[in-house]
């Protein structure tokens, strides 16, 4: 990290010209007399200007693996029965993204959820029954993943297309690592296998907070965050995207916002399928997201569009 600030721009160098000299002397030498800065100086006049998306960072479930995002749902919703306390599949849906144990917290915060844990267990529910749900969640949802993680139509063939034009591919996940490994080896198997895949586990804190996408663009090398796409089919995806100054398309007909699998989304009315995928794509773009498609394999369009707004110097 120190080595990357010092090898900043001279504009990403800020002398405030109130400050007294001797506070901003080895600044004003570096500026005047680093050849690192002259060269950083030049480079930034020209080639450094993004204008080509770079990267894309890829939800899994819901977006490249498990049409509907079903495993998580059944998991949350078996794990609470086995505690007493039956929820929704709405409840389960509503913070979906989100790290597990973040998910479960908020579940729990829920006012009729909370009523329903204090009527069972005769207190309110706390951090000590979080850690309880988490523990029981982790080794069910492992086995819930074997059946729940077959590799979406269409994406495999999506991101051999987007590495022919020399797009980088990362992924992120409210998972956990073991989770996120076993996702990883099984879409491989499938032909989808991303440059970089992180979970919460590996930094501070997962969704809405920006940390695994910042990572990625570091380990990445993005030139810009606005050079990255982030892909998703919940309003954390799209949160994490914008917190961490990317673009954000979200997807609306295999993700959380519809929650079917394929066979059943089809099995609907034509009228009602549409509903569904309208819903889904409204509770997207509220969330803030820049584009919304169907399905990655539909996703193209969308970051060509992107790239006509950074070539005209826009950004997220």
């Amino acid at each position: 990290m120190a080595r990357r600030i010092c090898e900043a721009s001279a504009i990403a160098i800020p002398v405030a010209r109130s400050c007294a000299w001797g506070a901003n002397r080895d600044v004003a030498w570096r500026r005047r007399n680093d050849a690192l800065v002259w060269r950083r100086r030049a480079e930034f006049q020209g080639s450094w200007i993004v204008k080509a998306i770079e990267a894309i960072i890829f939800d899994w479930a819901g977006t490249t693996v498990d049409h509907g995002s079903l495993a998580p749902v059944k998991a949350v919703t078996e794990v609470f029965a086995r505690h007493g306390v039956r929820i929704s599949e709405d409840d389960a849906r509503r913070d979906m993204g989100l790290f597990k144990k973040d998910h479960i917290r908020r579940i729990l915060a829920t006012q009729h959820v909370d009523l329903a844990w204090t009527m069972c267990y005769r207190k309110p529910p706390d951090e000590r029954d979080v850690e309880a749900l988490f523990s029981d969640f982790a080794p069910l949802q492992m086995d819930i993943l074997e059946q729940h993680s077959d590799v979406i139509g269409g994406v495999a063939d999506a991101v051999a297309r987007l590495r022919e034009r020399g797009i980088k591919i990362g992924a992120t996940t409210g998972y956990t690592r073991p989770m996120m490994e076993k996702i990883v080896r099984r879409a491989a198997a499938q032909g989808y296998a991303p440059d970089l895949s992180l979970c919460p586990d590996d930094v501070p804190g997962g969704r809405p907070h920006p940390w695994m996408c910042l990572r990625i663009a570091i380990e990445l090398r993005f030139t810009s965050m606005a050079a990255g796409v982030k892909v998703g089919d919940t309003p954390s995806d799209i949160q994490e995207g914008l917190n961490a100054g990317m673009w954000a398309v979200g997807i609306s007909r295999t993700g959380n916002e519809v929650g079917l699998s394929a066979g059943d989304l089809a099995a609907l009315p034509e009228a009602e399928r549409v509903r569904r995928v309208q819903s889904a794509s409204e509770t997207l773009t509220k969330a803030g997201a820049h584009y919304v498609v169907e399905s990655v394999g539909m996703l193209e369009p969308a970051l060509d569009r992107i790239n006509q707004r950074l070539s005209a110097g826009e950004r997220p």
